[in-house]
């Protein structure tokens, strides 16, 4: 499997050298598994920079993943207040391991406008080559909400729209993405794996999201022991039902199987970034942006909750 690919920079020299205390070996947090690093997504734990930056440093971590600042994704900011985010994650000697684009998510049905997201992969192309990432996250198209079309329509629509995508992708030199949440392939391996091979392209690959299982109605570990060897980013997410609804917990606390995930991807080799995503205060599908006053602590506890459980791993590896 294939490893982050952004760019080298001083902090990526280990997954803590953000943090002074680890620079002087004495910091007393677990290690993250060997290839592993550890990021999170960025707006998860407070809309500005400032905040998302914050937490990182706070956990030690030296790479971030990004969606929003201040509510605007990443694509919508004007030239000038990008060329800021950049210049800023680079003074904090944070590498960016992913950009969460809006391409064929749960709010772009297939009838939709396709330009939307052809416009989206092209302004998105020179702002990820200049923030070292070419990881750029997707999904594949929900149907139709008042008028869905029949599946095997939605099918060839989508798998038509993916690999024009992925043709516009290697082009510019980013993979795209594609997570298991909304659309089409989100939540059925066969299908999934049916949209790599129809697309054919090295620019579409897989990111696993822990916990999307309990919200779409699907056993993530389930799901992931026929596409593990698929996928290049993964993002932690741990929830229960209740009523019928999800409600999101520290990873480990919940029904995913966040832990059978980790060692599973182990077991096959998987190298890469381990990405949380708390989902505890942010739902962007819920209209939900705004982590509030204890967003970085949150996230903090989150992160640390991670480090908790893959530690619990590396000691496992180790008997």
């Amino acid at each position: 499997m294939r490893a982050d690919t952004a760019s080298a920079s001083p902090s990526s020299a280990s997954p803590s050298s953000a943090s002074p205390s680890s620079a002087s070996g004495t910091d007393p947090r677990p290690a993250p598994p060997p290839g592993i690093r550890f990021a999170g997504i960025g707006d998860e734990a407070a809309p500005g920079l400032a905040g998302q930056i914050r937490a990182h440093h706070l956990l030690g971590w030296s790479a971030i993943e990004l969606r929003d600042i201040d509510g605007t994704a990443l694509a919508d900011l004007d030239d000038a207040a990008f060329e800021r985010v950049a210049e800023t994650l680079r003074e904090a000697r944070l590498d960016v391991v992913c950009v969460d684009s809006r391409i064929a998510n749960w709010a772009r049905p297939i009838t939709g406008d396709f330009e939307l997201d052809r416009g989206e992969l092209a302004r998105l192309a020179p702002r990820c080559a200049t923030l070292g990432t070419r990881n750029v996250r997707v999904m594949s198209y929900p149907n139709d909400p008042g008028s869905p079309l029949d599946e095997p329509e939605w099918a060839r629509r989508t798998v038509d729209r993916m690999r024009r995508l992925a043709r516009q992708a290697e082009d510019a030199g980013l993979v795209l993405l594609h997570e298991n949440c909304a659309g089409w392939a989100g939540a059925d391996a066969a299908r999934a794996l049916r949209l790599l091979a129809e697309v054919d392209s090295p620019a579409l690959r897989l990111v696993f999201d822990t916990g999307n299982g309990v919200a779409y109605g699907y056993e993530a570990y389930d799901l992931l022991t026929e596409l593990v060897d698929r996928v290049d980013h993964v993002q932690i997410k741990d929830a229960r039902a209740e009523d019928g609804e999800p409600v999101y917990t520290l990873p480990g606390e919940g029904s995913c199987r966040v832990a059978d995930c980790l060692r599973l991807l182990l077991d096959h080799g998987y190298t890469g970034v381990w990405s949380i995503e708390p989902h505890r205060a942010v739902r962007p599908h819920e209209g939900r942006t705004d982590a509030g006053e204890d967003g970085v602590a949150e996230f903090v506890r989150y992160g640390r909750a991670l480090e908790t459980l893959a530690a619990g791993l590396t000691r496992e590896a180790a008997r």
